[in-house]
Parts: C-alpha cells; structure tokens; sequence
C-alpha cells in the first residue's frame, strides 16, 4: 500500500472512533483534488464550491461505508462525481430554455494568436456542453491524469466503457474547439 493510501485508512478511523480533527486532516489532503473536478465537471466556480462542500458533507455522513480494500481516493471521487451529477440533474430540472443541439465555433482568422484566457472559456463551455457520462470521464483521464482502470472504478463501469466514452468526448470537443487547435491558427485564407 502506498504511504497515502496508509495514512488516509489512518485518518478514516481515528474519525470512525471518534476524532472529528482526523476527518479535517483528511480533507485538507483531499479538498483542491475534489474542488479541481467539481470545477471542470460543473464548469462553474460557485457550484463547485458547493458540490465540493456536499461532497465532503456525504463524506463525513457515511464514512462507515468505505471499504478499505480500495483507494479512499477512488471511493472520494466516486462520491464527488455523484454529487456532480446529481447537481446537474437539480439543475436540467430547473432550467428554463433550452439550450442550442449543436454550437457553431466562432470563425478565426490566420494570424489570430490564442492566449489562456481566451482557451479557457472555451474549454468550460465545451465540457459543459458534452453529456455528463463523458464529462466525468474525459475529466478523469484527461484533465487530472487518472489512468483508465482508476477511471473505470471511479466511475463505477468497465474500462471499455470509459475508453468509449473518452474517445467520444475528446470528438466532441475538437469539433467545439477546433479553431483553437494549431492547425487553424496557421492556415491561411489562401485555397490550395
């Protein structure tokens, strides 16, 4: 076992036995990783702010229901992309328009250099327009680094299927973002 892996179990049962203290140490070590994917999950920063407190909040709720054969890391993160999800589904139920099927990109031109600041609202948009399954996933693998099996269990589904729905996430978003990709910065306006 890994020394995370030790100190976290440490940490879920000194709390289990009644030190609230070990349950702050444990979500200190946790909360940016947490805040991180309710982040690129929700795409806003107000509502990961709150998934992240629900999460924790479940967390500290049903503790007991950790089984120590896996990661808590894996079982923390099941719980915060739940609690993601069930925030998406809040909020589908309270929307009142619908938002466009299909996003047409802005046209670019050539020389026109793309900074962060203007990348980053567009990836936020694109991730928010792709169905959840492949927000979660392409999250997961792309944008913290999980390899697929961890993906996989986090998720609660099989490998092939979070290769699936990863593989579709990323068509979805070259299609949303395609005028940043660099073959569109450097294109010229000339035809062949």
């Amino acid at each position: 076992m890994t020394e995370r892996k030790n100190l976290d179990i440490e940490l879920i049962d000194r709390f289990l036995d009644g030190d609230k203290g070990a349950f702050d140490t444990l979500m200190s070590a946790h909360e940016q990783r947490v805040f991180a994917i309710c982040l690129r999950t929700l795409g806003d920063r107000q509502a990961a702010l709150d998934a992240t407190q629900e999460t924790f909040i479940t967390v500290f709720r049903k503790a007991d229901r950790y089984n120590a054969t896996a990661a808590f890391s894996t079982w923390l993160y099941r719980v915060t992309v739940n609690t993601c999800y069930d925030y998406l589904r809040r909020q589908k139920r309270h929307r009142t328009e619908t938002l466009p099927e299909h996003h047409d990109p802005v046209d670019v031109k050539a020389s026109d250099e793309f900074s962060a600041v203007e990348i980053q609202p567009a990836i936020e948009s694109a991730l928010a327009g792709l169905p959840d399954e492949f927000r979660a996933a392409v999250v997961l693998v792309d944008l913290h680094g999980f390899d697929l099996e961890r993906a996989a269990k986090v998720l609660e589904v099989p490998v092939g299927t979070v290769k699936s729905r990863v593989y579709r996430a990323r068509r979805k978003l070259a299609i949303q973002l395609g005028n940043f990709a660099p073959s569109a910065r450097h294109q010229t306006d000339e035809t062949p």
